[in-house]
């Protein structure tokens, strides 16, 4: 899973899709990359159970996985997709920040154990002072770590931050000068398994913070509902057979794990640390929960003091985000970022 973030978004070459392109149309196209959480998207594809649903809302959905995780929120943040999986803080630096007026129409799960910081040979959190970390510079794994810091009363400037391939994270602990990282599962699983790792911190200590999305262009998904509905209820489609104790979920299941690159014991592993709203009334109750604010209240100021909210933020307020009670955290008259459980809440009424 790559889910980094793009440390420099140059606005001014990503076009803003504007409510002319986003008139009412048939074809659309959806990307998303590898992810325990976001592995029922091929499967919907594969399966067709998305080309079931497009063909019942009169439209056609395409979906694609992109490899690179980063890759696929510039296609769509530069309009060359209709939507896109990725986590909440990505989602508001990248398209919301590149001015992409954005809408979260799928809260699919959040990380609870997913991420981790991890010691060598150092039992205690607060052991990490003074340590050289590696992780993926500004990315959800950055983050984490600012969250863990905050817990021990420490700060980054406590330790040196080395930015780091995910490609490379295992093969980096295995040397003599690693001695502390910060990564997300599968690689998580490898390292601790490794002599003297000691998981110290993970994202179950944050829960609900580190969110897992399908976002759509806002203009895209008003001109055409019917987009909304069909991506919903294949996605819960999805959900229901996953949960299913029949031979047809395992048998998903297993697909979706062959697609990530592991067995069907592996995927369930990583889904046991990953907080799956597989029924949509649990979504929409997250969604629309008083936490939400808060959460993304925390995620702004990080990338703010980053210095990667939106091309030359001059404030933490630059980009506006709303949420289902109609409050807004920053400029209300640039909300760029929509969390709507609207489509969720059709789902979670909708009769079997």
């Amino acid at each position: 899973m790559l889910r980094k973030l793009a440390a420099i978004i140059l606005a001014a070459s990503l076009p803003i899709v504007s409510a002319a392109d986003a008139a009412p149309k048939k074809d659309f196209k959806i990307c998303w990359s590898i992810y325990v959480g976001w592995m029922p998207w091929g499967y919907l594809s594969d399966s067709g159970i998305m080309k079931k649903w497009a063909e019942k809302n009169g439209i056609n959905v395409e979906i694609t996985r992109i490899n690179d995780y980063v890759e696929s929120i510039n296609q769509y943040t530069a309009g060359g997709f209709d939507g896109c999986s990725m986590t909440n803080m990505d989602a508001l630096s990248i398209p919301a920040g590149g001015g992409v007026d954005t809408t979260a129409l799928i809260i699919g799960d959040f990380s609870n154990g997913n991420d981790a910081v991890i010691l060598k040979d150092k039992a205690a959190l607060a052991d990490i002072a003074g340590q050289k970390v590696n992780l993926v510079e500004l990315s959800v794994s950055h983050y984490l770590l600012a969250r863990a810091l905050d817990t021990v009363k420490l700060a980054e400037k406590d330790i040196t931050v080395v930015n780091t391939s995910d490609a490379d994270m295992v093969a980096a602990y295995g040397t003599s000068d690693v001695t502390s990282v910060v990564t997300w599962n599968p690689l998580v699983s490898e390292i601790v398994a490794m002599p003297g790792a000691h998981k110290v911190f993970d994202s179950s200590q944050i829960p609900g913070e580190i969110i897992d999305l399908m976002v759509v262009n806002t203009e895209t998904l008003k001109d055409n509902p019917a987009l909304g509905k069909a991506l919903v209820g294949a996605w819960y489609e999805a959900m229901e057979l996953m949960t299913s104790d029949t031979p047809e979920g395992k048998a998903a299941k297993e697909e979706m794990a062959k697609a990530s690159g592991t067995d069907l014991a592996g995927f369930d592993a990583q889904l046991a640390s990953t907080a799956m709203f597989f029924d949509p009334a649990k979504a929409v109750e997250f969604t629309n929960g008083t936490e939400l604010p808060k959460t993304m209240d925390l995620v702004r100021n990080f990338l703010f003091s980053h210095g990667i909210l939106g091309t030359n933020a001059t404030s933490v307020d630059v980009v506006g985000m709303s949420f289902p009670d109609g409050s807004t955290l920053g400029d209300a008259k640039n909300v760029k970022l929509r969390f709507d459980p609207a489509f969720m809440a059709e789902a979670a009424t909708a009769t079997p």
